[in-house]
Formats: structure tokens, sequence, C-alpha cells
């Protein structure tokens, strides 16, 4: 594998405001489906969304929430999601932010990660698990949507790679499967208590 750069995935939003086409690919769209049912109908206080990418999932979780703090790494991408944002979201912002690094809010009632651990480098990974599991209120939801399958630009191998972010809040997770296909999967996971290392549960078999 060769990992892709923030400057390179600057330069992609920059070419193209729909570079994987999650906008309009339908096994996206079933992807994105997944993500809402994990969050729920709502509606939710406050939802942070890290990596928003070009914005493609945030107008229809900023209809779940009260607040949406919609987070993305590159300049190009957070206008594109901002530019997602502006008709009908009022209460949703877009906000510059590269993992790990201080979370906008103190608190969330449900926070959604899709599509960014593998970019990430074990500390960095681990940093951001031990940020986001602190920043989730007790019986708020995580989402964690990923690849199951490596590409050639992944920093870490997709596979296993949610049960070891799980396993780096130093929490204890009750863990749903809400889809998983033979390319990805998407994890609707609530805290159950403090542990000395970390321990997921999962109600539909094994975390991938």
């Amino acid at each position: 594998m060769r990992p892709i750069t923030l400057d390179a995935f600057e330069r992609t939003f920059t070419n193209d405001p729909d570079p994987w086409r999650t906008f309009s690919d339908r096994d996206e769209a079933i992807k994105r489906a997944a993500i809402l049912h994990a969050i729920g109908a709502g509606p939710h206080g406050r939802i942070l969304e890290l990596a928003a990418g070009n914005g493609s999932n945030s107008r229809a979780l900023a209809a779940r929430a009260l607040r949406l703090d919609a987070t993305e790494a590159t300049i190009a991408g957070t206008r594109l999601v901002a530019a997602a944002l502006r008709d009908g979201a009022p209460r949703a912002r877009a906000l510059r932010l590269a993992v790990p690094a201080r979370l906008p809010r103190a608190c969330y009632d449900a926070i959604v990660i899709a599509e960014l651990l593998y970019y990430l480098s074990p500390r960095a990974m681990a940093r951001t698990a031990r940020d986001a599991a602190r920043a989730l209120r007790r019986g708020g939801t995580l989402v964690l949507a990923h690849h199951r399958i490596d590409f050639h630009d992944f920093t870490q191998h997709a596979a296993h790679l949610q049960r070891a972010f799980l396993q780096q809040t130093q929490q204890a997770w009750q863990v749903r499967t809400v889809r998983r296909t033979g390319r990805w999967v998407v994890l609707a996971c609530t805290i159950s208590g403090d542990l000395p290392r970390a321990r997921a549960k999962s109600a539909a078999g094994t975390i991938g």
C-alpha cells in the first residue's frame, strides 16, 4: 500500500467535487441508509461527523440533528461540505478539522466516523479513539462505517480495524452490526461501561 497524503486529498477534491461518486453511486446510497439507520430517527441534540469528505452524508445527518458539526480535514472538502449544507440545514456547520485534534464540542449525542480510520496512522487513530469516546455522552451512539477490504492508498489494513479502534477507546461497548456487505460494514456502538482494557461485545458476531 502507498498511503495517500492530506495534500493528495486536497488536490482530489479541488479537481473533482465528487471523486468517488458518493452522491450518485447506488452502493454509497445503501451505505448512507445504513448509517442513518444506525443513528436512528432522532432528532438528536448534537451529532459530530468526522471526515465528511464532500458532504454526501452531511445533509442527511443534519436532518437528524438539532446541531451538526461536519468536520473535514481539507480546505476544498470543507467548502464542499458547506455547500452541501447551505440549503435546508440552518443548524449545521462545516468545520475544517484534521484529527487527531480537539473536537468542536465537549459532548455529542452521536458521532459518525465513516471512511476515515485506515487513512490514519496507528498513533493518530488511538488518540482519535480516546477523544471520540470521551466526547460521546453515555447512551449516545458511535457509528463506524468502513471498507472491509484494502485499497492501495490506505495507511492501515481495513480488516478488523474498527475492532481495534473500539479497543483503543479503553471502554466497553455494545456493538450492533447494522449492515455488512462483501466490501463494507456499518456498526452502531454504545458505551456499556469502563474497563481497564477495552472489550467490545457484539450482538451480531465478529466485528470487522
